[in-house]
């Protein structure tokens, strides 16, 4: 399984960080986090239980580890599709298709993302995983503000009807995002056609003025 999805710029070619993280990654997306044991991930990685705390200090910090590296994938795919498109329309169409242009792991970890975000709401007594947490949330905060961003630009532009900005670009996330919970790999629909669909979505919701007129 690729782990480009997970890894960072410090992990050196000997780190077992990243293969940590994506055999957790398969292990919460088939069973969950909850019935998911630690120890289980060490299996998978093929190395002993304690070996994983040079690395994490409990399931919790791995798990809010991922969710901050999908975020992170999700913010950069996004300015990446983003940058080279002409009108707000097309960007709007890129980000996107770029938001479903993921492997069946990046798939399973946004699944998780999901599923366990209420995490992100409180504070944690471990200052690593609170370290992760606000993170996440600075993450979270940064994806809305560059949709809210293409919401502002393509007003401006004349290209979308006036809303609030904010509002907008929340809606248009809760629509992308809300594709993972029910999104399998297996299933009868293709990523391509879902994101046809949903971006077909989109713009007629930049399109038509708040009071549906």
């Amino acid at each position: 399984m690729s782990i480009a999805a997970l890894t960072e710029p410090d992990d050196g070619p000997r780190s077992k960080r990243p293969a940590i993280l994506a055999a957790a990654v398969e292990c919460f997306g088939e069973v969950g986090f909850e019935a998911t044991r630690w120890s289980e991930v060490a299996t998978r990685v093929g190395i002993g239980q304690p070996a994983l705390y040079h690395y994490f200090e409990s399931k919790t910090h791995c798990l809010l580890t991922i969710m901050r590296l999908g975020l992170r994938n999700s913010d950069e795919a996004f300015r990446a599709a983003v940058a080279e498109s002409s009108t707000a329309h097309d960007g709007l169409r890129a980000a996107v298709r770029a938001a479903f242009e993921v492997s069946p792991q990046e798939v399973q970890q946004n699944r998780i993302l999901q599923a366990n975000i209420a995490l992100l709401a409180g504070r944690r007594s471990s200052e690593r995983e609170e370290s992760e947490r606000q993170a996440c949330r600075k993450l979270v905060a940064r994806i809305e503000r560059n949709w809210a961003d293409l919401v502002q630009h393509g007003i401006d532009r004349g290209e979308f009807a006036r809303h609030d900005p904010l509002m907008m670009a929340r809606s248009l996330l809760g629509l992308v995002v809300s594709v993972w919970r029910w999104y399998r790999p297996d299933g009868s629909l293709e990523l391509p056609a879902i994101a046809g669909f949903i971006g077909g979505c989109c713009v007629r919701m930049v399109d038509e003025g708040p009071s549906g007129s």
